[in-house]
């Protein structure tokens, strides 16, 4: 599906508009949910609906991740019509670097159960973060990534159309990056940081390795299409980083109170549906007032 969505749905770069965003997201979103059915047929009702679940919570806080997205194409005008390249490569590294984060996670886990509550006080610690500073802060010019490819290899001033290398002769022969990789170390990098959330919140809910992985590959699939969905409309949604980090501080607890209370994965699928389909509706509802103190 990446292949077919960068070779041949994307091959020439331009704008994403609002209706193909929509369709797209519709089909990712279709997707997953055949997805958990084959699963539901294949290992069972309560796999499916741990899938199901790890997907909403990914998916949900991965909302966070547009804002950040916004910020940075902004920061670097970069143009529309190389948005959608510079997200697809982002997944394909987001997917590895998942991949190990799950990995060491569940890994860790399994040989050291007190790690669960390791976990557990970061997703608690970051829900309260959240709460307190409205979202994760990115400063692009800051990152260090981008800092050291300044200075390790020269960068030409404009984008070159979707390339992230060009070779120029003016005076020697000499390979120059463009603007568009320093774009893509910066949404690299920050994946990195939300992997941090994301990963725990899942192993909250199940230590299938594979279902905490491939809930977090369809959440992020579906992430670039959602980004030209809702990039317009994002300040709508002005209460949706309160229930981000409700979601983020109950599944925490949830981490910490496992070996004294079990919250069934029906109740969590339920609590964070609530909480989310709450704060959207505080937004469309209250749009123009503030939180009280």
């Amino acid at each position: 599906m990446l292949a077919l969505d960068l070779r041949v749905f994307h091959r020439p770069g331009h704008p994403v508009r609002l209706r193909e965003s929509l369709s797209w997201t519709g089909v990712w979103i279709g997707l997953a949910m055949s997805f958990a059915v084959l699963v539901y047929f294949w290992q069972g009702h309560q796999v499916a609906l741990e899938f199901v679940t790890g997907y909403v919570v990914e998916l949900s806080l991965s909302i966070d991740n547009l804002f950040i997205f916004l910020v940075i194409f902004n920061y670097f005008a970069v143009p529309e019509e190389q948005q959608h390249r510079v997200l697809f490569w982002g997944v394909l590294g987001a997917l590895v670097m998942r991949g190990l984060f799950i990995a060491a996670g569940v890994g860790l886990i399994h040989r050291f159960h007190w790690v669960l509550y390791v976990f557990g006080g970061l997703l608690v610690y970051s829900g309260i973060r959240l709460l307190a500073l409205g979202g994760h802060k990115v400063d692009p010019g800051k990152n260090p990534v981008v800092r050291a490819m300044r200075r390790w290899l020269p960068v030409t001033d404009k984008y070159v159309g979707s390339k992230f290398f060009v070779r120029r002769t003016e005076e020697k022969p000499r390979i120059y990056a463009t603007p568009l990789l320093l774009v893509l170390l910066v949404i690299e990098t920050t994946d990195v940081i939300f992997a941090v959330d994301s990963v725990p919140a899942v192993l909250a809910i199940t230590l299938n390795a594979f279902i905490v992985y491939t809930s977090n590959v369809f959440a992020i699939l579906g992430l670039r299409s959602m980004y030209f969905a809702v990039a317009g409309l994002l300040k709508i949604f002005r209460y949706l980083h309160y229930g981000l980090a409700v979601v983020l501080i109950f599944v925490g607890l949830k981490m910490l109170t496992a070996g004294y209370y079990r919250i069934s994965t029906l109740a969590t699928l339920s609590t964070v549906a609530m909480v989310l389909a709450a704060s959207i509706a505080a937004s469309l509802l209250l749009p123009g007032t503030k939180v009280s103190s």
